[in-house]
C-alpha cells in the first residue's frame, strides 16, 4: 500500500509553509498567542493558498504574508477585550481598528526586515490596515486576504472555538457562522468552499450520523 502513496508535492492541496512563509510565521507566531489567533492563522493561511491557486489574478506574494500577518495586532489589545471587540453586532470598533493599524505596524517592521520588496510591503499593509472593519475589497488581493479569513470560522476547529467565545452548541456556532460569513463573501471560490464546509459540519451533527460507528 505504502508504494502507492504519492510524494506530498504531487498531491493537490496538500500544503507545506514555502521558506519564505516560515520566515514570517517565525517572526508573526510572537504576536499570535491570544485567542487562538496562532491556530487560526495557520487554517486561514490553507484557505489562503486554496484561494490563491484558483481565483484569477491573485498574487500569492501579497496574500500569503498577508494572511500570515493580519492579526497580529491583537497583541497589543487586552486578552479580556477582545471577545467584546469581536462579538457580534460589533461591540467595540475602536479595538478592531486597533488590531489593523497596529497589525499594519507589525507587518511593516516583520516585512521590512526580512527584506520583502517595498511594493509588496505596501499592498500587504493596504490589506490588513481594513481587512474587518472595510467591507469593501480594495482589489482581488484583498478579496482572498478576506474570504481566507471569514471561512476559518466555518471549519471544524472555527465552529470549536466560537462555541467556547460564546458560550454556543455546535449546531448554533454553526448556524450563526455558515450564515454571517455566506453573506460577506467576496469570491465564488470562496463561496463554493463555505457551502462544502457548512455542509460537512451540518452532516456531522446529524442524528443519523451521529448514530453510526
Amino acid at each position: 500500500m505504502r508504494g502507492h502513496i504519492p510524494p506530498a508535492e504531487a498531491v493537490p492541496g496538500y500544503l507545506t509553509l514555502s521558506e519564505r512563509d516560515a520566515a514570517i510565521w517565525e517572526r508573526a507566531r510572537a504576536h499570535l498567542r491570544v485567542r487562538n489567533n496562532d491556530t487560526h492563522t495557520l487554517y486561514a493561511y490553507g484557505l489562503a493558498r486554496a484561494l490563491v491557486a484558483r481565483v484569477p489574478g491573485a498574487d500569492e506574494s501579497v496574500v500569503l504574508p498577508a494572511i500570515l500577518l493580519h492579526d497580529t495586532g491583537w497583541s497589543t489589545v487586552p486578552d479580556d477585550q477582545i471577545l467584546e471587540a469581536i462579538a457580534p453586532g460589533g461591540g467595540r470598533p475602536d479595538l478592531v481598528r486597533q488590531h489593523e493599524t497596529e497589525g499594519a505596524r507589525i507587518a511593516t517592521e516583520i516585512l521590512g526586515d526580512l527584506g520583502h520588496p517595498a511594493d509588496v510591503i505596501a499592498r500587504v499593509v493596504a490589506i490588513i490596515d481594513g481587512h474587518d472593519s472595510r467591507l469593501e475589497a480594495l482589489s482581488v488581493d484583498d478579496a482572498c486576504v478576506k474570504d481566507a479569513d471569514k471561512l476559518w470560522r466555518v471549519t471544524p476547529h472555527g465552529i470549536e472555538i466560537v462555541c467556547g467565545w460564546f458560550g454556543l452548541s455546535r449546531d448554533e456556532s454553526l448556524r450563526i457562522t455558515s450564515a454571517r460569513v455566506q453573506s460577506s463573501l467576496f469570491t465564488d471560490e470562496a463561496r463554493a468552499m463555505g457551502l462544502a464546509l457548512a455542509a460537512i459540519g451540518s452532516i456531522d451533527l446529524l442524528p443519523e450520523r451521529q448514530g453510526l460507528v
